[in-house]
């Protein structure tokens, strides 16, 4: 008998944690030198098919770049396994001598790993190698738009795995996505935790199961520009940034807030360097594909300046590399003002810093709280206030945001997944890594002596036996005070 669709799926789920219990069990007793050749060996595979995952990527879902969705494979099997080759992640991974304390990393499980179309092999390829530095299956609910691409990245990295010794059965990735499938997954009692990356719904919905889970909110990023900043250098930087794969990583420049005294400058170095910029009725055009009810329209997500324009009915050059709109006003009603992974971004005027402090909040506010907010500017001070004021997890300073945000280009922890903290409804502030993965045992010694507290009933039987053996009838109260404190401070002297 054919089960139908969603029994076929929900049934593929229960098989895939029943294998991966089993295979992680064996992978908990490894030594923290099996564990690192195994990773090692899953970061050559995704550097050897980096090229190859991203065409694939590109051809399926319609998103980016090649070269770029490569970089981004090389990314994660380069510099994010770089910062966590040396990680230690089994037994004993630290001790403080002078408290006493070990500490000592345990394995949560089994993670179930939602995966987003805009960035599906760059995002496997990272989780499974996170997942498994820090001993944990995992099993993937990938984008049905995206299940090719991701099915395929998974199978990379489980043959990479398990060639390098690893049990069978710790990386799995659904046949079947689906709503259902993923639900499953997420509540199912053979999941440990969930590591979420995709749309809102995905993410409230992973925290709504019950489970320990990582979501990751929207980045609707905005970048101040102020009048000390090196103009052309900014431009090059949030260029070179916003156009990476089309816009598609979440980090990327979403709207830039200019300072009057520099805008006609930033406007001609746009311009120079191949910003478009709409006039009014190119702006209503393009505004008016940009979304679909609140969210983004996945028809313009990561397409060229080129076909987002020519879905709008209008022409642009060539070498046209990003579309710019002027806007003044940030709400659902100005589409250029929401987050849009796409090469199209909305330019605010502001006054000053203060004014500019209030826009990046209100664009943040609307849908990028907790996630990234970018600067370019000399004067410290500045950068300063940005920094304490901002609800945002990652400031990101003289740099272009897609880089920084993900800790390329910066010191941040490399990573394909950025937490929001409680400003987006978070647990963690983060960049995702492996020590988010562990559980944390400490083993703490005895290092001091409790202070025993007086018995009240003994003071008070002492201090009837000081008065009797005195043999006073009365006695003023300094007395009374003074025979306690003596009575005191030798019970002190006996305990």
């Amino acid at each position: 008998m054919k089960l139908d669709s969603d029994l076929q799926a929900i049934q593929e789920v229960r098989h895939f944690l029943q294998e991966a219990k089993a295979a992680q069990k064996q992978l908990e007793k490894m030594t923290q030198s099996q564990i690192d050749a195994i990773v090692a060996a899953m970061a050559q595979a995704a550097e050897s098919e980096a090229e190859r995952l991203g065409a694939m990527a590109v051809e399926e879902t319609g998103f980016g770049k090649v070269a770029d969705k490569k970089e981004k494979n090389l990314f994660v099997a380069r510099e994010v396994y770089s910062a966590i080759k040396d990680m230690q992640t089994v037994g004993i991974i630290r001790k403080d001598d002078v408290k006493q304390v070990w500490e000592i990393a345990q394995p949560v499980g089994i993670v179930a790993a939602i995966i987003p179309s805009t960035n599906p092999t760059s995002t496997v390829l990272f989780k499974c190698m996170i997942a498994l530095k820090s001993r944990n299956a995992i099993v993937i609910s990938p984008h049905p738009s995206a299940l090719r691409c991701s099915q395929e990245s998974a199978a990379v990295m489980r043959a990479a795995a398990e060639k390098a010794g690893a049990p069978p059965g710790l990386i799995h990735c659904l046949s079947f996505p689906s709503l259902e499938a993923s639900g499953e997954l997420m509540k199912h009692k053979l999941t440990d935790l969930i590591l979420a990356t995709g749309g809102t719904a995905m993410v409230k919905a992973a925290y709504s199961s019950g489970k320990p889970a990582y979501g990751v909110g929207p980045g609707n990023v905005p970048v101040y520009i102020h009048q000390s900043a090196n103009i052309p250098r900014a431009v090059h930087l949030i260029l070179q940034s916003k156009t990476f794969d089309y816009g598609t990583i979440c980090a990327s420049e979403q709207a830039l807030v200019v300072d009057q005294a520099v805008k006609a400058e930033l406007v001609a170095e746009l311009k120079r360097q191949g910003a478009y910029f709409l006039n009014t009725e190119e702006k209503e055009k393009v505004g008016s594909i940009l979304t679909i009810g609140k969210g983004m329209n996945p028809n313009v997500v990561g397409r060229s300046p080129q076909v987002i324009a020519g879905k709008a009915g209008i022409i642009v050059p060539e070498n046209a590399r990003v579309l710019v709109a002027e806007e003044s006003e940030v709400g659902h009603a100005y589409p250029f003002s929401m987050e849009k992974l796409s090469p199209v971004l909305a330019l605010y005027t502001v006054s000053d810093w203060q004014e500019g402090c209030h826009r990046c909040i209100d664009l943040l506010e609307l849908g990028g709280l907790g996630h990234t907010l970018g600067i370019h500017g000399e004067d410290l001070s500045i950068i300063e206030a940005f920094g304490l004021e901002k609800p945002a997890s990652r400031i990101v300073v003289n740099t272009g945001t897609t880089f920084g945000g993900i800790g390329a280009t910066t010191g941040i922890m490399p990573s394909m997944t950025l937490g929001c903290g409680s400003y987006g409804n978070n647990i963690t502030s983060d960049n995702i890594s492996p020590q988010h993965l562990l559980n944390i045992k400490r083993v703490a010694f005895g290092i001091k002596e409790m202070r025993a507290e007086p018995d009240t009933n003994r003071v008070v039987a002492l201090v009837a036996e000081s008065l009797e053996s005195s043999n006073k009838l009365s006695i003023t109260r300094d007395e009374v005070a003074q025979i306690i404190k003596s009575v005191l401070s030798e019970m002190q002297l006996h305990t």
